[in-house]
This record gives C-alpha cells, sequence and structure tokens, in this order.
C-alpha cells in the first residue's frame, strides 16, 4: 500500500505532493532523498527502492521529472515501480510529453489522474484507454470554459463502458466498421565500442505496440517464430501468464485502441549495422581529426536518418570541419553535429578537419566521444519475428498490419 507520491522537478522542487492514506508523510523525506541523489555521483545508478530512516521510498525518472513514492507497510517491490511507470506513461500521453511547465500547468488534471488510478493506496485504473472516458484530454476550450465558468474540473459525470464489461480494461461490446489491427515492432540498439575498435556492449530494447480497432470481444493469440532470444519480458495486464510461460504464446483480449502489449530485452549482440572509424592525432598545437562511418552488415532495409555527434573538448579553440556527404554544424556550446542522413552504398561518408589547441598545448589529453544516431525502417535488428496473429470472436476477417522499427539509443564510440 502506497501512502503517498512526489513529483520532483531537476532542481529537486517539489512541484505535486498526493497524500494517499490517512497516514501524512512529510515532505522531508525529499529533501532526504534529494541529499541521496547529489551525493551520488551518477544519479542515474540510484536503486529504484531506497530505505530512509522513516519509510521505503520508491523512485523513477522521466524526462527530468522524479516520481517518488512512499510506504511504511510490507509491499511487493515491482509493484510500486510497475505503478510509477504507469502514472509516468499516463502523464506523458495526456499532456504530450513531460516537463516542470507541463506539470505546473496542468495541476488540476494530474491530480484527477491520481484519483481515478489509486484509492487507499492500491492502483485501481491504470488503463489509459479507460482513463480518456473519465478525465478529458487537456485543450484550450476546456481551459478557457474553466476561467470563465470557474468549473476547472475535467471528470465526467457518467461512468466508463468498461464498469460494465468482464474484462476492465475494455468497454462493453464496441462497434467498428472496419474491424483491423496493427502490431508495431519498436527497437532501440544499445552499444558501446571502445577506442579499439572491440564492440563492448551491444543490446536491443524493444517493444510490441497494438493498435487494435476490433468489435465485441474479440481473442488474440500472438507467437514469435523465435521467442526464445527474449530476456527481461514485461507485459500489459490483458495478458495470459499461463500460455507465455508454458508454450511462449501471447494470449490476450486487447483494450481498444493503441496500447504497449509488452516491453523485452535482447542480450549479447555480437554486430552493429553500421561503424564509425574516429582518428585523432595532434602535434605543435594542431589536431587532425578523421571519422569515416560506412555500413557493416546489410541489414536488408536501407539506413536512413544518420547523425553523428561529439563535444569538443574545452581545450580546443576553433575548429575546420568538412565532409563529403551531409551537413556539418558547430553549436554554441561545442557540440559538433554531423547529419549524414540515408549513406549512400557507393561511397563511405567521411569527416575531416583540424582542430587547433589552446596556446601552449601541444597534444590533446582528453578525447572525444561520439554519439551516433540512426533509423531503419522496416527490419527488428535482433531477429525477432512474428510467426502468426490469430483472432477469434469476429463475426468478419479482419485485417492484420504488421511494421518493424529499429533506431539507436545510446550508441557510443569511443576515440
Amino acid at each position: 500500500m502506497l501512502q503517498c507520491i512526489f513529483l520532483l522537478s531537476d532542481s529537486g522542487e517539489v512541484m505535486l505532493e498526493k497524500q494517499l492514506t490517512g497516514h501524512r508523510v512529510d515532505r522531508s523525506i525529499c529533501d532526504w532523498f534529494w541529499e541521496q541523489t547529489v551525493s551520488q555521483a551518477d544519479s542515474t545508478k540510484l536503486p529504484p527502492v531506497i530505505a530512509s530512516p522513516t519509510h521505503y521510498i520508491f523512485q523513477i525518472t522521466r524526462e527530468g521529472i522524479t516520481f517518488l513514492a512512499c510506504t511504511q507497510v510490507e509491499m511487493p517491490p515491482l509493484m510500486g515501480i510497475e505503478f510509477l511507470c504507469r502514472v509516468a506513461d499516463v502523464l506523458s500521453d495526456y499532456l504530450g510529453g513531460l516537463n516542470e511547465d507541463v506539470i505546473k500547468d496542468n495541476f488540476v488534471i494530474v491530480y484527477e489522474l491520481l484519483d481515478e488510478m489509486i484509492d487507499n493506496g492500491f492502483p485501481l485504473t491504470t488503463e489509459p484507454n479507460i482513463l480518456r472516458e473519465m478525465i478529458a484530454l487537456p485543450n484550450i476550450v476546456s481551459k478557457v470554459l474553466g476561467v470563465v465558468t470557474g468549473n476547472s474540473s475535467n471528470v465526467s459525470n457518467t461512468l466508463p463502458g468498461a464498469t460494465a464489461s468482464c474484462v476492465p480494461w475494455r468497454s462493453t461490446e464496441p462497434k467498428h466498421a472496419n474491424n483491423e489491427v496493427y502490431v508495431d515492432l519498436l527497437e532501440e540498439m544499445d552499444a558501446v565500442i571502445n577506442r579499439d575498435g572491440i564492440l563492448v556492449k551491444c543490446e536491443i530494447y524493444g517493444e510490441v505496440e497494438v493498435n487494435s480497432h476490433l468489435s465485441g470481444l474479440p481473442d488474440l493469440t500472438l507467437s514469435f517464430a523465435n521467442p526464445s532470444i527474449l530476456n527481461d519480458v514485461r507485459f500489459h495486464p490483458c495478458v495470459r501468464f499461463r500460455p507465455w510461460e508454458s508454450n511462449n504464446i501471447l494470449s490476450f483480449v486487447p483494450p481498444d485502441g493503441q496500447f504497449k502489449l509488452m516491453s523485452y530485452r535482447v542480450k549479447k549482440l555480437r554486430s552493429t549495422p553500421i561503424y564509425v572509424k574516429p582518428q585523432l592525432t595532434s602535434d605543435a598545437g594542431t589536431c587532425r581529426l578523421s571519422v569515416l562511418v560506412g555500413i557493416r552488415s546489410d541489414p536488408g532495409k536501407t539506413i536512413d536518418s544518420v547523425t553523428v555527434q561529439f563535444q569538443l573538448p574545452p581545450c580546443i579553440l576553433s575548429a575546420n570541419l568538412s565532409s563529403n556527404h551531409g551537413t556539418v554544424s558547430i553549436l554554441a556550446n561545442k557540440t559538433c553535429s554531423w547529419s549524414i542522413g540515408r549513406i549512400p552504398k557507393d561511397k563511405a561518408p567521411s569527416l575531416s578537419g583540424t582542430l587547433t589547441l589552446e596556446t601552449g598545448m601541444e597534444r590533446l589529453h582528453v578525447f572525444p566521444t561520439f554519439q551516433v544516431g540512426f533509423r531503419i525502417m522496416g527490419v527488428a535488428l535482433s531477429g525477432l519475428q512474428i510467426d502468426t496473429l490469430d483472432i477469434k470472436n469476429l463475426p468478419s476477417r479482419p485485417y492484420k498490419g504488421f511494421r518493424a522499427l529499429t533506431q539507436a539509443g545510446q550508441y557510443e564510440v569511443r576515440s
């Protein structure tokens, strides 16, 4: 049972406080937590569950906003973390993103959402599709009416259709003129390549997103051709766990609309789709830079939207860089951005030029780390493949669509 929820800004300010039970948690616990964060060199390495002198604290960070939940009673740790993740997802969906200004401009909606999502410390309604029927999305018209009428509430006067349904995340007998369902495989590749060109880390974090517009109460079964490669799977509440545990099959009654069916991780990949080879040599106060980018292994689709960024060391006074493909720009904070776009097949894009060091420095002692971005449509680099999608309890045959997208996450090349 959670006793309170706090939302903290990136400076540690308490932007929102929601007491959930009769036991009131003092804000001083946020000061104690922020002291632990400041004392930690890398705040991302803080454990998700922290024992304070008086409470257990669950914490996650999304887009600079820290979500804290406190309890003094025994409860499954994953329940607290999972609920905070769901709160962050719902707020991001409702508000179109998360930042300090957005939270402060939509206090009323945030409080109304928390009122519906948790009751006396226990999760209640967490499905975004059902919440949209209960609480209207923020817009300019509702804000103007709230100022004119003095009524700032966005809560509907009627109960959502799911209250009469046997499935709590689905409305009662929704009807669609065209029955269709779309399944998307969205993956992000995280990789670290050291200065010797050796692949130190390569993992893929993926999600299976479903956009369902099916009438009635359909029963779906989704199977993969190679489910054994998946690690650390996480499911939507609609997934029946026993079929997955026994046969690695996803059996579920979907919510109406778009939702995340599952997330997963694929570990220990042996190669990346592109290579980035930086070379730096310095002597007599000048540093020569050369970066070569190319396709390592053909993924079967075109690699587009390729970018390479790196931070110039503070000792660099000026830079003269050019490329044979794409555009190069140097921002005010000394960030060099090379937008390559689509990699051509007839030549490897290259960036070269000279960097001028500070007076008195002969050689460069701090070497930059290159951040690589790319996008590949139509391919899941993990190798995950959808085998079949069966749909039951429908009067007519629905349309089924499948897509895949892989993009770079934290892709680092060290020089």
